[in-house]
């Protein structure tokens, strides 16, 4: 995961550190991916927010549909949207502080360059 990690400025983590927690709050991935394209501190946490973004909407799809069939599965959807939500909430902190750190086990993923 250290190779996915960018050299990043401290000018540009100052300046956008409001934009970037953006990037945790669902679909609002977006507004800093897109109204900050030139920052690589944007771009890292917006990368870290669509990734965790996918995950819940994929989690929410197959829990949803297949917890209607077996309600077991409605439980451990509802433990996964926890441990989402902690991931959220952890990528805030990351992204308010400055720190250029991926979330836990789904940090190295990487989609936007």
């Amino acid at each position: 995961m250290a190779d996915n990690i960018p050299n990043i400025s401290q000018e540009d983590i100052n300046a956008n550190k409001g934009m970037s927690v953006l990037s945790y709050i669902g679909i609002l991935f977006l507004i800093p991916m897109l109204a900050k394209k030139d920052s690589a501190y944007c771009r890292f946490h917006a990368n870290q927010g669509l990734v965790l973004f996918i995950i819940e909407i994929v989690c929410s799809l197959v829990f949803g549909i297949l917890g209607a069939f077996l309600p077991i599965l409605t439980t451990i959807g509802s433990i996964f949207s926890l441990v989402l939500f902690i991931f959220a909430i952890i990528g805030i902190v990351n992204a308010a502080t400055g720190k250029v750190k991926g979330l836990p086990l789904i940090g190295g993923i990487t989609l936007l360059k």
